[in-house]
């Protein structure tokens, strides 16, 4: 189920009066003292035409937010066609509240949206609109009754110009709004209700109160306390439109910090009728007892999620949720880019040399006013028998040898990702071969290496960077490719970038991850060349190694299926380091081991795999 939209009223026939901008822009400077005197945020954009609001992303609403510039943009033919244009300081508070109340930053927007989605259930697609209206509640509370603006009636001039009812989504918004501000039942024109939509909307306003400092923590509950209303609700959506404001919020930014679930996300998707501080519930046994939880209000739910890793697809669709526009593997490329920050080596430091050996250099004068100990008497006694301090007398320059550490050149990597059918969709389900090339490739650049990346399926199904790059992004869109076909390494590639290599060329380590499938390097290529004599040709140009990481089944060792023998003989015979994982997830710990060991300074002395 889906709320449908209800044609809104054109704007082509509704202009704003001449002087309707200067009106707005007078009210901005009482629309800011609202919030403090020390609020400071950029004017607004006061858009004075439909096309110009539409530049800016303003569709549909007559206000909207983006966090990423801290921006307020309003379309003044649309305040004139919902009739609030006589409403310039609440319009432009309630605006400035989403920057400095709710949700206020770019985190805790998209950490919102991922608690409600947790707490709608088939509906997850309302999470960006539950959204909204929440942090409308706890804005217009706080103005309404903090500073006297006439937030009630903004409503009322939006129904008067806008009669026609909505469901039960928006006649229970509504009413909470009534009971927060103690105002006649019906008076803000939301529909009528019954005794069940009388109930969830007294809990709603006690919510709005109760999580009002901790309003993160109320965001899955509210959501909760909608769920079975938007699953019947069909007419509500017409009338919310024009209110979604934050739908675009986190437009143009790149949000960290969703990758990992956050323990509160399930915890909190409860509906406020089982939350024993809203619903007056007796306390369960034991409740309470336990005084040494996280610390309240902000502390608490600034700390650090622990839980465990969300899939792309779903990472994906809370960045879209938040407002960014992402396709599925823009979204994957962030995602294994921030999955692999924390199993990075550390940037590397700049050491200072250690000190040298002093040398003498030479004999300059030694003035009255010098220290006496830098004089050398001998030397000032061998120069003239008649010491004469500041003309004859002469002290020893020195200098110091210098102690640096040879220079390090790291190790150019050459990565080739098995992406056939065997391996997971790294843009839909966790790759484990994406999430070890990411940890590799970032590593290696943050050496100070190049990385060339090629991810691979069948012969004619590849795609590779053009040759040693320190692109991160580029590096990124190839390892979150997918192909899923059948497996034939790409020996023209392994050829064709060492055919040319400059004998003086930065040493490079050939590193593959697959399975049994590696096998088929050794297969001749297209021009009827033998992948034995190349992969041997490849290994010696690139003058830094090379390594198969292989998820391989016990006794691979012995087997004695060709592909088997294959790895075996490429190991006895040309020197490739064959790392066998028993799964794909321990190519993390592989990738970790390698970069540290590869790329690290001043690690453990010994590292195994």
């Amino acid at each position: 189920m889906t709320l449908s939209a209800a044609p809104s009223p054109s704007t082509a026939s509704v202009s704003a009066p001449p002087d309707l901008q200067a009106r707005w822009m007078a009210a901005w400077p009482d629309a800011l003292a609202a919030w403090s005197r020390f609020t400071h945020i950029r004017p607004p954009n006061l858009c004075l035409t439909e096309a110009a609001a539409k530049g800016e992303g303003l569709t549909g609403s007559f206000a909207m937010i983006r966090l990423v510039d801290q921006a307020v943009v309003v379309s003044l033919p649309e305040v004139v066609a919902c009739g609030v244009e006589g409403f310039a300081v609440e319009v432009l508070a309630h605006e400035i509240g989403h920057h400095v109340l709710a949700p206020a930053t770019l985190t805790d927007h998209t950490r919102m949206i991922a608690r409600m989605r947790r707490a709608l259930p088939t509906v997850e697609n309302h999470a960006p609109m539950v959204a909204n209206l929440y942090t409308d509640l706890l804005i217009n509370d706080r103005l309404q009754r903090g500073t006297g603006l006439r937030m009630a009636d903004v409503y009322r001039a939006m129904a008067a110009r806008s009669p026609g009812s909505g469901g039960a989504v928006w006649a229970l918004y509504m009413r909470i709004y009534e009971l927060l501000w103690s105002l006649e039942r019906g008076s803000l024109r939301g529909g009528a209700t019954d005794d069940r939509l009388e109930g969830d909307a007294w809990l709603g306003s006690r919510l709005v109160r109760s999580y009002a400092r901790d309003w993160l923590d109320g965001s899955g509950r509210f959501a909760a306390l909608l769920l079975p209303h938007l699953l019947q609700d069909t007419q509500s959506a017409g009338v919310i439109e024009k209110l979604l404001d934050t739908r675009a919020a986190a437009a143009g930014s790149d949000p960290a910090g969703l990758v990992e679930e956050d323990p509160e996300e399930a915890a909190g998707a409860v509906h406020p009728a089982a939350d024993a501080e809203l619903a007056d519930l007796p306390p369960e046994d034991g409740a309470g007892a336990d005084t040494e939880g996280p610390p309240p209000g902000d502390a608490a739910r600034n700390q650090p999620g622990q839980g465990q890793a969300r899939e792309p697809f779903q990472y994906g669709e809370i960045l879209r949720a938040s407002g960014v526009d992402v396709t599925d593997h823009e979204a994957a490329v962030r995602y294994y880019r921030e999955r692999a920050l924390p199993h990075l080596i550390p940037f590397p430091g700049r050491p200072a040399p250690a000190a040298g050996d002093p040398i003498p250099e030479g004999l300059e004068p030694w003035e009255v006013g010098d220290a006496l100990d830098e004089a050398d008497w001998l030397q000032s006694v061998l120069q003239s028998p008649h010491v004469v301090p500041g003309m004859t007398t002469v002290r020893r320059v020195w200098g110091v040898t210098e102690d640096r550490e040879p220079a390090r050149v790291p190790l150019d990597l050459d990565l080739y990702v098995d992406s056939s059918g065997s391996m997971p969709n790294p843009q839909h389900l966790t790759s484990y071969p994406a999430l070890a090339g990411a940890i590799l490739c970032l590593s290696a650049l943050r050496a100070g290496a190049r990385v060339q990346a090629t991810l691979w399926s069948g012969a004619r199904q590849f795609t590779t960077t053009p040759g040693f790059v320190r692109d991160e992004v580029e590096i990124l869109r190839v390892l979150t490719g997918y192909f899923g076909g059948g497996t034939a390494f790409p020996i023209h590639v392994l050829r064709d970038t060492y055919a040319t290599r400059p004998p003086d060329a930065r040493p490079a380590h050939v590193l593959v991850i697959s399975d049994d499938g590696v096998s088929t390097l050794f297969d001749q290529d297209e021009r009827g060349g033998d992948g034995w004599a190349i992969a041997a040709d490849a290994l010696r140009r690139a003058g830094g190694g090379g390594s198969f990481v292989l998820n391989l089944r016990d006794g691979w060792e012995t087997d004695a299926s060709p592909a088997y023998d294959a790895i075996r003989r490429a190991r006895d015979e040309q020197g490739w380091q064959v790392h066998p994982v028993a799964t794909l997830e321990e190519l993390v710990a592989f990738a970790k081991w390698f970069s540290r060991l590869t790329y690290g300074r001043g690690g453990p002395t010994k590292l195994s795999f």
